[in-house]
């Protein structure tokens, strides 16, 4: 099976991410466990983590760090739609 594209990404606190991917599921993602790799310690730098985008189908936050497509699915702990849904 193939891992679905990421749509859209919404960065929270403590470096977690709300991924969202085109079969409709949507996953909380902690990057906490990934910051001591020497390719994400550049997360860590005050207001990096937060230029988290969808690029090629998966999230960036540059040309040289993202995150893989099956690791964010497999890994990121399934969420409802109603955790994401905004208050008016």
């Amino acid at each position: 099976m193939m891992t679905p594209d990421v749509t859209h990404v919404q960065t929270l606190a403590s470096y977690e991410l709300l991924v969202s991917f085109a079969d409709g599921g949507k996953r909380r993602f902690s990057m906490l466990p990934y910051l001591h790799y020497p390719a994400y310690q550049g997360l860590t730098q005050p207001g990096k983590f937060g230029l988290a985008h969808v690029s090629n189908g998966t999230v960036a936050w540059s040309d040289e760090i993202d995150m893989s497509p099956d690791t964010l699915y497999l890994a990121g702990e399934e969420v409802s739609n109603e955790f994401t849904e905004q208050a008016p």
